[in-house]
């Protein structure tokens, strides 16, 4: 008489460990790279608070602030989060051929000193538009406005 095998043969389990593996060596870069990009909207969202204080300086003096004080705003180091080591203001050129800049510069949580630059054009009228494509950020953690040529306008 034959007995019924009950349970799971060495085989099988061998199997399911390596599909599991499979997936996970799959699933953890992917992961990785979803929250260094969290992170990296953490630095866009403590440039906002700087960006919306050089539009209404640029609007007010028709020239950008060479400095976080100057603009009004907390000191460069100040202004950092969890991922975040600084935000920092400063002019390139002047007048109203120059440009805002602001610089947001990360830590070890995304890559260790990379920038991603944030800068302002403004036209006569006090109109801004900004472009967020300088700095040496990596391209696959930028958020999608961030990686090409696209713009956001702030009257």
């Amino acid at each position: 008489m034959k007995t019924m095998q009950k349970g799971f043969t060495l085989i099988e389990l061998m199997i399911v460990i390596a599909i599991i593996g499979i997936l996970a060596a799959i699933a953890l870069p992917a992961y990785q790279d979803y929250t260094k990009r969290s992170r990296v909207s953490e630095g866009l969202s403590l440039a906002g608070g700087a960006k919306s204080a050089l539009t209404e300086y640029y609007a007010s003096n028709n020239k950008w602030p060479a400095s976080n004080a100057e603009a009004g705003i907390a000191t460069d180091t100040a202004i950092k989060g969890n991922a975040v080591k600084s935000v920092t203001v400063t002019a390139d050129g002047s007048g109203a051929t120059g440009k805002g800049k602001i610089t947001v510069k990360f830590n070890e949580k995304v890559k260790d000193n990379a920038t991603l630059i944030l800068e302002g054009t403004g036209n006569e009228a006090g109109a801004v538009q900004w472009t967020c494509t300088g700095g040496d950020l990596d391209t696959k953690f930028r958020p999608s406005e961030c990686r090409g040529t696209s713009t956001t306008t702030t009257s």
